[in-house]
């Protein structure tokens, strides 16, 4: 496990212990997200947080000024000592191990479909629920479409990978033939 791993894991179990003494959650998970995703988006903004020579308060205002009221202060603090402390590029890190520790918490598990062709939204919920049974989690499922599958569907949950595509089915059945 790398340090900045290790480092965004005290940082998101911090923000977890905080944002569930005040009942915020799922609010501090969703403004994460929010501002993760921004940043992935935005490569000029990444930059600029990134360089060492521009003050740390410069970039702080920044953020401040870009998500200004929709994120908590308790979001903004953490972000204000990422960058202080010239951690902002562990952000996505802190945002990952926060959603796994407050899925934990919860009874949660994030889950990333795969599959060949795109899911109806009863499709995807029953994906969702045969998993939740496996894992005894509720399972909340994001679908991505990989037609290099050719069918079936692979299933995503944590670090563990569920492959029930016909495509894994193939590798699998031409590995036991080179035994």
């Amino acid at each position: 496990m790398s340090r900045d791993t290790v480092v965004a894991k005290r940082y998101a179990k911090a923000l977890f212990e905080v944002a569930a003494s005040q009942q915020i959650v799922a609010e501090v998970e969703a403004e994460l997200k929010l501002i993760v995703e921004t940043l992935e988006q935005n490569a000029d903004v990444q930059k600029f947080l990134s360089l060492p020579s521009i003050d740390p308060d410069k970039k702080v205002a920044v953020v401040k000024a870009a998500f200004g009221d929709s994120i908590s202060a308790l979001v903004l603090n953490t972000i204000e000592i990422l960058i202080s402390r010239r951690r902002q590029d562990n952000l996505a890190e802190v945002y990952a191990a926060y959603t796994k520790i407050a899925g934990d918490s919860l009874g949660q598990a994030h889950a990333t479909v795969y599959s060949a062709q795109s899911l109806s939204g009863e499709e995807l919920a029953n994906v969702a629920a045969q998993f939740g049974q496996l894992t005894g989690k509720k399972i909340i499922a994001q679908q991505i479409v990989d037609p290099s599958l050719l069918g079936g569907v692979q299933v995503r949950i944590g670090d563990r990978l569920y492959d029930g595509s016909l495509s894994g089915k193939l590798d699998r059945l031409q590995k036991s033939f080179k035994i």
